[in-house]
């Protein structure tokens, strides 16, 4: 039995499956399922019924005649359906991995994807996905209402590409947490549903990497304040959320078929394991992304190894390393200030701190850069963290 809102969500991307299996286009299936859903939230006496999986299909079948039959321009679909097929049992695994798939289509945006993925899979409604984006519902509607338009005539099992699924959903964890929806905690639920659909060893990395970096989120920011990993009180890492990652990532890695999201997961597992950051393994860690590298070179992976480099064999190397990192990377001039510092080359590090905090992008990174940069201007010189 379907009894709270989590379950009644989770069931949202099978029930869509149906209703598009029966011959409903996706965008009319996906509004009949919202709407089954809000009639479910609202029924007082839905612990009472027996099959809430089948009331839910049900209720979003006549949702969508409904829609055909309000409609005079439809007059042969609405015969087409106007007899309700019985309800019959359809494979989960199938249809939920399928809607995954859409909502991940290359037609689609980043950002597109992201959106929707929260709609037809994660069941959360407009209003609530605006809010988690801090834009208008009007605008959020519309840019779902395209994403389906894009999305319409791709049949729901077409294959589809898991790299891409991957992807979206760690970009929906790095949006965090604004508005009423914690979305990293969604992108988590929602990624360890994926691992029950598909066995692939990344998807338990990026699992593993999710809890290890949500793991530190309560010593992150203390009083308003950014604080950097080196002085984080390690006492208020989640240690059950580390030890799960821990446990999820070796037991991918035994399976010997390495991916980027292993990769960065084993470097967050050595930053885990650290009793503090002066015990840090920054030779294993350079190790690990030199396996990044090879998996595939980006920009922001050098930018990653300068800084362990830096920590490993000293300043000058990570300042060489750096020099093979295009400075329009994010947080170049952040790294290159924090090296400088290490260093002693404290004017011109405070001049990186400022330029970096020009180019921050939250309000919380440019404060603490700010700071940064001007400790070294009063001449306050002390070992400097990263953020």
């Amino acid at each position: 039995m379907i009894a709270d809102a989590t379950a009644l969500r989770r069931a949202i991307p099978e029930i869509t499956g149906i209703l598009v299996r029966r011959g409903a286009d996706f965008a009319s299936a996906e509004d009949a399922v919202q709407t089954a859903l809000l009639r479910a939230l609202e029924r007082p006496d839905l612990d009472e019924v027996r099959d809430v999986r089948a009331w839910l299909v049900a209720v979003a079948w006549r949702a969508f005649l409904d829609q055909v039959r309000s409609d005079s321009a439809r007059a042969a679909r609405e015969q087409r359906h106007a007899d309700e097929p019985e309800t019959g049992p359809v494979p989960q695994r199938e249809d939920t991995l399928a809607m995954y798939f859409l909502c991940a289509h290359p037609v689609l945006t980043a950002t597109s994807s992201i959106a929707l993925t929260l709609r037809a899979v994660a069941g959360l409604t407009t209003r609530q996905i605006a809010d988690a984006f801090l834009v208008p519902e009007s605008t959020m509607a519309q840019r779902i209402s395209r994403a389906k338009q894009r999305l319409a005539g791709i049949p729901l099992d077409q294959p589809g590409d898991l790299s891409r699924v991957l992807r979206v959903l760690y970009l929906l964890f790095n949006e965090g947490y604004s508005g009423e929806v914690d979305l990293s905690i969604e992108a988590i639920r929602l990624t360890r549903q994926l691992a029950v659909l598909t066995d692939h060893p990344e998807v338990s990395g990026l699992l593993s990497l999710m809890l290890l970096h949500h793991a530190r989120r309560p010593a992150r920011v203390v009083g308003g304040r950014l604080i950097p990993l080196a002085e984080q009180n390690r006492a208020l890492w989640d240690t059950a959320s580390i030890t799960e990652g821990v446990d999820i990532l070796q037991r991918a890695l035994a399976r010997d078929r390495l991916g980027q999201y292993q990769a960065q997961a084993a470097i967050a597992a050595l930053h885990a394991d650290a009793l503090s950051a002066a015990q840090t393994d920054w030779v294993q860690i350079v190790e690990w992304y030199d396996e990044l590298l090879r998996l595939g070179d980006s920009p922001v992976i050098r930018l990653g190894r300068a800084l362990a480099v830096g920590e490993a064999d000293g300043p000058q190397a990570g300042l060489a390393a750096l020099t093979k990192v295009d400075a329009q990377v994010p947080r170049f001039h952040a790294a290159l200030a924090y090296l400088h510092e290490r260093a002693g080359e404290t004017d011109v590090a405070a001049s990186e701190y400022a330029e970096a905090a020009r180019r921050a992008t939250s309000v919380l990174e440019q404060q603490y850069l700010l700071c940064q940069a001007d400790r070294l201007r009063l001449g306050v010189v002390g070992r400097p963290t990263r953020r």
